[in-house]
């Protein structure tokens, strides 16, 4: 059973002056449920992350400055929200939401979080709406527990996952695979172990064109034995900062090429779901459950 990572934490509201789009965290599961994608059991709320897995991939005096409001005006500029205490619980609820995900994932093949994909986060700082990086703390609980040898972290946000790069840029164990706009945030890129870097207006065929092959390049490379997939769907054409020409469509074929993957190799897969900025809220609602609709159909 396709199992979903969601806390009412997730919704909490966010200063006035974030741009995220806070209402497709309540709408997203509500989606799912009443078009009868998944049922009310598929849902798990997480708790508060163990410091200690957190810990592993994030310096202590930065966590520690984040979880007791420390941090400097400037230092919260750079990650996009005013820090406040249910801020800092949500995140790291979202991050138990990927650590668990991966423990589901082991289990029946799958799992989903609809929060996550904070691949801004450094070891040592926030930024871009990211305080800590879930799929790097969820990665090094699995290495660290010996349930992973060898994880591929899959990032198809339209903005590169600098902050993962830099966590795992030293540990041969994590390929870094990143796909996005050339000329999006980050101005500054970190090095990636497969950076690919998109024009501005690429429509779906030469996209997916693109995604095929490079999977194929990183697999002939690293044999992955756990996957992690970052499914922002600030690609699509509609998205506000997002730059690219990919449709709705498009994208739902991206996901899929990404999980006949993940099914055909008999690799678990972790799903985070990542940006999508697009102007109509229907637009986000109805991308990210592509998503789910496709890891459904094709996992169960």
């Amino acid at each position: 059973m396709l199992k979903i990572a969601f806390n009412q934490q997730y919704v909490h509201p966010l200063p006035e002056n974030h741009r995220f789009p806070m209402e497709k965290y309540d709408l997203l599961p509500k989606q799912l449920l009443h078009e009868g994608t998944v049922e009310e059991n598929a849902f798990f709320s997480p708790e508060k992350i163990d410091t200690k897995h957190v810990l592993a991939v994030h310096e202590q005096y930065y966590f520690n400055d984040l979880v007791q409001l420390k941090l400097d005006r400037k230092a919260q500029r750079k990650t996009g929200f005013q820090h406040n205490e249910a801020l800092i619980l949500r995140e790291q609820m979202i991050m138990e939401g990927t650590r668990a995900c991966a423990s589901f994932a082991l289990e029946n093949g799958i799992a989903m979080n609809i929060a996550g994909g904070t691949h801004h986060a450094f070891t040592d700082r926030g930024e871009g709406f990211c305080l800590l990086n879930d799929q790097a703390i969820a990665a090094k609980w699995l290495l660290d527990n010996k349930k992973a040898k060898q994880i591929l972290i899959i990032d198809l946000d339209v903005h590169q996952g600098n902050g993962t790069a830099e966590i795992f840029k030293e540990n041969p164990n994590v390929f870094t695979f990143s796909m996005h706009g050339k000329n999006n945030y980050p101005l500054k890129k970190e090095k990636s172990d497969l950076d690919v870097e998109l024009p501005d207006g690429i429509q779906d065929e030469a996209y997916l064109s693109l995604l095929k092959s490079s999977l194929e390049e990183v697999l002939k490379v690293f044999t992955p034995d756990f996957l992690f997939f970052q499914s922002g769907i600030d690609i699509i054409e509609s998205d506000k900062l997002g730059r690219l020409g990919v449709s709705i469509a498009g994208c739902k074929k991206r996901d899929e090429i990404v999980f006949q993957t993940a099914y055909q190799l008999n690799l678990p897969i972790v799903v985070s779901m990542g940006g999508g900025y697009a102007r109509e809220i229907k637009h986000i609602i109805e991308a990210h459950a592509n998503t789910f609709r496709t890891a459904q159909y094709i996992f169960f």
